[in-house]
């Protein structure tokens, strides 16, 4: 579904991404792990197309999409969850979640029943502002809002980071069910060792914008893993 390869990205003269590649296989989530700064965001904003890249190549479903903006890449099922949450906080949930129509045909904008199944809260709290929503409730709402664009790629920024322990298993609970359902393909950032740990098929570690560690999930059961991402 995704692979990234050899892939740089540069701040101006400062270089945050040097020679990277990873992959995501439909069915699966590859997690993406490293302390902060190491440059997992700066990955993730350039395979949405948030940020130019400065050499390598995206290849999605074979093609290279690395010159497209964010729209066409939303349109052709990239959905992006990014770090913050990003939700508008002066809309209703609904409203919100209506966003996630944009890069749909038009009679395919209606909020799907899953959305509600995965994230129950969602439902009862349709009318009021996303705004006042706890943190928790705003994660749900953001992967709520990238389920409606219908995604055959799922790119989730640190969805755990700042939320509740309930909230955080919830969310697990998401990802493995729409990791099981065969149909997308899961690229995962994560700090959160042992919900990455349950969670991923395959990982990467990264310092200081390079892959320095890769594997399966057999190999995240090592100490050393676990010694990277200490602070």
């Amino acid at each position: 579904m995704l692979a990234v390869e050899n892939l740089s990205l540069h701040y101006g003269a400062a270089q945050a991404l040097r020679g990277v590649s990873v992959a995501a296989n439909v069915g699966e989530v590859t997690c993406v792990l490293g302390r902060n700064g190491v440059g997992k965001t700066s990955l993730l904003r350039a395979i949405a197309g948030h940020r130019p890249i400065s050499g390598g190549s995206i290849l999605y479903e074979g093609q290279n999409i690395a010159r497209l903006k964010p729209f066409e890449r939303a349109a052709r099922g990239i959905a992006y969850v990014p770090q913050g949450r990003e939700i508008f906080p002066l809309l209703t949930v609904k409203e919100n979640l209506e966003t996630g129509f944009a890069p749909l045909k038009r009679g395919s904008r209606q909020i799907p029943e899953e959305v509600f199944e995965l994230f129950p809260v969602l439902k009862s709290m349709l009318g009021r502002r996303g705004g006042d929503l706890s943190g928790g409730q705003q994660q749900q709402l953001a992967i709520g809002r990238a389920l409606v664009m219908r995604p055959r790629l799922l790119v989730l920024d640190e969805p755990t980071e700042g939320i509740q322990p309930s909230i955080i298993k919830d969310i697990g609970r998401a990802i493995a069910y729409l990791r099981d359902r065969k149909d997308m393909a899961i690229l995962l950032v994560e700090q959160y060792f042992d919900f990455a740990r349950d969670l991923a098929d395959h990982f990467v570690v990264m310092e200081r914008g390079e892959i320095v560690q890769h594997g399966d999930r057999a190999a995240l059961e090592g100490d050393d893993v676990r010694q990277r991402l200490a602070i």
